[in-house]
């Protein structure tokens, strides 16, 4: 993977990123001023306490100094704050628009990618970028700002040590070239082996029961122990190359220094050069080497941040959504007219994998009505649902009353609840929610209620995956939560995948009465079930059949 010193996709997609660059950019204008007003100060003080000049005379100069030191510290500061707030920033843009992105191309294209892989990266893998903002960032503005200011300053004093630094500078990047190659090769295999580290510990999580059932789970310590090792000596070749790379760049710069400071001392020998100008000179030498030392000596802390955004980008880049706003909160989708509105569908073809899964399908879905998508695995039921929600691209018609649904539109007229409950650790209420920043008790108990759960205490706390909740538990929380987000939001389509497919007779028609309310609001209301009670209560069915799509 290139690793470039600035990708311009950074600035595309995460706008902080643009603010911190104006921001750093007069910051560090700000810093290389002060750095030469401190040098030209300093050589001035020192200049007339060699001619013996009274202290008094030189207090005004010491003053300034000291008031030039003070601001040189407040610059750094500012620079540091403006990093680190920067940084902030942009993970939160970007963990929102990948989130947003992943949620927007739906399960398939998830399934697709290594969970453990996507999670690495959106979370330890961002907040690399803490080090590329704080550390290399700014060295990077201040070897485009502060170099070539200090290069010209230097020019005009002193034309020899100003030719001397043109003719070396360019040697440094030379190195930078060499030991980046060999840094950003340690980095990506350090960032490969973190990620298997993250996928072999989440397999042995996931399958921890089913080991200690077979006996084998003691097995796994040595697996675990290998790969940790791996990643262990790749974290410090990472640390050694990083070492070197430094003091190879350190030696580069001072041998530069050197040879400026030999010309100067040999022509202050001479009497050429005034004392004055070539401590000024001397003093300048160094800053104008430093930024462009400390962008190669902090190269492995943008190798580490932009490997993870990369892949963040590569995400983002495949078919970027059309709106680049904030992404909106759970409370900010926009409210649907709940009056009669039916869902139609003209011509409805789906492919998933380049195969026709629904092929020309003619299907109404009226309001008011409980209608039942059933048929054979392989039929197309998943698929049909994935397109309604926005998952899969569709061709034909889709039309809610007299609207058009276009491909790629939002989906705020519908709510949902898949086959796997998804919920998170919290309280039931705050699962029922689902994010919600207002949330409506009494809608969360009609909800809970409707969904067969109205014994279910709200403030009772789940743990990960549901835990302290049954199969058919979960899975009707999961559809209380589509009939919250139905209640609040006023979708006009609620849609439940495989609703009670764990759930006994009563809990079934419990359920199914609670659906049945939701109904007679004058909603749309699809269930996907092949069960026989569910197809029993529907007012329709829609048989779907594999290679058969009417």
């Amino acid at each position: 993977m290139l690793v470039r010193p600035l990708d311009p996709r950074l600035l595309r997609y995460a706008t902080a990123a643009r603010w911190f660059l104006f921001v750093g950019a007069l910051l560090g204008l700000a810093q290389t001023l002060v750095v030469v007003a401190f040098a030209w100060l300093l050589s001035r003080v020192i200049t007339l306490a060699i001619d013996g000049r009274p202290l008094e005379e030189l207090t005004g100069s010491i003053a300034a100094l000291a008031g030039v030191i003070v601001l040189r510290a407040v610059c750094v500061w500012l620079l540091d704050v403006a990093a680190s707030r920067g940084a902030a920033r942009v993970k939160t843009q970007l963990r929102a628009r990948v989130l947003a992105r992943l949620a927007e191309r739906g399960p398939d294209f998830v399934a697709g990618r290594q969970g453990v892989r996507l999670a690495t990266t959106v979370t330890s893998g961002l907040d690399a970028l803490d080090n590329y903002f704080a550390r290399y960032l700014p060295q990077l503005l201040l070897t485009a700002l502060a170099t070539p200011l200090i290069v010209v300053v230097m020019l005009v004093n002193d034309l020899a040590s100003g030719i001397t630094v043109i003719i070396v500078l360019p040697l440094i990047p030379v190195f930078m070239v060499l030991i980046g190659k060999a840094t950003q090769a340690v980095q990506q295999n350090q960032w490969e082996a973190l990620q298997r580290l993250g996928s072999g510990f989440l397999d042995v999580v996931g399958g921890l029961g089913t080991l200690k059932i077979f006996g084998r789970e003691r097995r796994q310590f040595v697996r675990l122990r290998t790969i940790t090792e791996d990643y262990r000596q790749r974290t410090m070749k990472v640390l050694r190359v990083s070492f070197l790379s430094g003091f190879v760049l350190e030696l580069a710069a001072s041998l530069s220094v050197a040879l400026i400071a030999v010309s100067v001392g040999l022509r202050l020998v001479e009497g050429s050069l005034a004392l004055s100008v070539g401590l000024f000179v001397l003093l300048l030498a160094p800053e104008a080497f430093l930024p462009i030392r400390q962008v190669g000596a902090q190269f492995h802390a943008a190798a580490d941040g932009l490997a993870a955004a990369g892949e963040v980008f590569a995400i983002l880049d495949e078919g970027e959504s059309v709106d680049t706003g904030d992404v909106p909160t759970a409370d900010a989708a926009d409210p649907v007219d709940t009056t009669a509105a039916g869902l139609r569908l003209r011509s409805f073809t789906v492919r998933r994998d380049g195969r026709v899964v629904v092929d020309g399908l003619d299907a109404e879905f009226e309001a008011g009505q409980l209608t039942v998508i059933s048929g054979p695995s392989g039929a197309g039921k998943s698929t049909l649902v994935a397109a309604l929600l926005g998952f899969l691209p569709f061709e034909g018609d889709l039309s809610l009353g007299t609207r058009c649904i276009l491909q790629g539109t939002s989906r705020s007229w519908l709510s949902w609840a898949g086959q796997r409950p998804g919920l998170l650790p919290g309280t039931v209420r705050d699962n029922v929610a689902l994010g919600g920043t207002h949330i409506d008790p009494a809608v969360v108990a009609v909800s809970l209620a409707w969904a067969g759960l109205a014994e279910l205490p709200h403030t009772s706390r789940l743990g990960v995956h549901g835990d302290g909740l049954s199969g058919g538990q979960a899975q009707r929380l999961a559809a209380a939560r589509a009939i919250y987000r139905a209640q609040v939001h006023g979708c006009q389509v609620v849609v439940f995948d495989e609703p009670s497919s764990a759930l006994d007779a009563e809990a079934e028609l419990a359920l199914l009465h609670g659906l049945r309310q939701l109904a007679d609001q004058g909603r749309v209301v699809i269930v996907v079930s092949h069960r026989p009670h569910v197809v029993a209560a529907a007012d329709r069915v829609l048989t779907m059949r594999e290679s058969v799509h009417v």
